[in-house]
């Protein structure tokens, strides 16, 4: 059987050509990476599921722009002081966050919310207005903001499980992979007194009240 096996290979390989094989064998691993790739989203059964699965990357999307707006509003402000490399190091994160998404709503062809333009302001207004405060403003947004998304997070990650966990499995990994990072700068703001800033529960209640404004905003326009 084993001699049989090499005469069929060997004259597979008279037909095909080596050159033709060393190809096939090169293409193999990238096609099967740029299958997984498009694998994150699944494509819609019904109109039912392509709404919801629009919903959940144009909020998300949203969400992660207003968050790098937001760091890039505290870093004009406290770009240069002691607290610039860390808000930069969670702004660097952000941005990753961004970029994933940007290429989901991409392959997904899913439109961006029409609020966009507005996010782009509030979200370096809110940035900049809080690094005003000093360093613990910064912190104390960057709690604020933190926990309402990963809390959206959370909920998105209930939402799917309890759907189909197997049918999302990429997308709950990317949404649950941000959520940790999320709740890392939650951690951070904490640890960088941020609850030692002047009317800290009044601050973080009115800005996570506009989150939950945008939140609900974002999904639908």
């Amino acid at each position: 059987m084993h001699r049989a096996a090499h005469t069929a290979v060997y004259s597979c390989s008279k037909i095909v050509g080596p050159a033709m094989i060393r190809q096939c064998l090169k293409c193999r691993v990238p096609q099967q990476l740029s299958s997984r790739a498009y694998s994150v989203v699944p494509t819609p059964r019904d109109s039912e599921e392509k709404e919801m699965l629009h919903r959940i990357l144009r909020v998300d999307h949203a969400g992660e722009y207003g968050a790098n707006r937001i760091y890039a509003g505290q870093m004009a402000v406290l770009g240069r002081s002691s607290l610039g490399p860390l808000i930069q190091e969670m702004w660097d994160q952000e941005k990753v966050h961004l970029a994933k998404f940007n290429e989901l709503l991409a392959e997904s062809r899913v439109r961006p919310t029409a609020l966009l333009p507005f996010w782009n302001i509030a979200g370096f207004v809110l940035g900049a207005s809080s690094a005003l405060l000093g360093k613990e403003g910064a912190m104390a947004c960057t709690v604020a903001v933190e926990e309402s998304i990963s809390e959206h997070y959370n909920s998105q990650i209930r939402a799917l499980m309890e759907e189909d966990p197997d049918r999302y499995t990429e997308l709950l990994q990317v949404i649950k992979e941000f959520r940790d990072d999320e709740i890392e700068h939650h951690d951070t703001g904490l640890e960088h007194d941020a609850e030692s800033v002047p009317g800290y529960w009044i601050l973080k209640n009115a800005i996570q009240l506009g989150c939950k404004a945008a939140i609900y905003a974002s999904q639908r326009i």
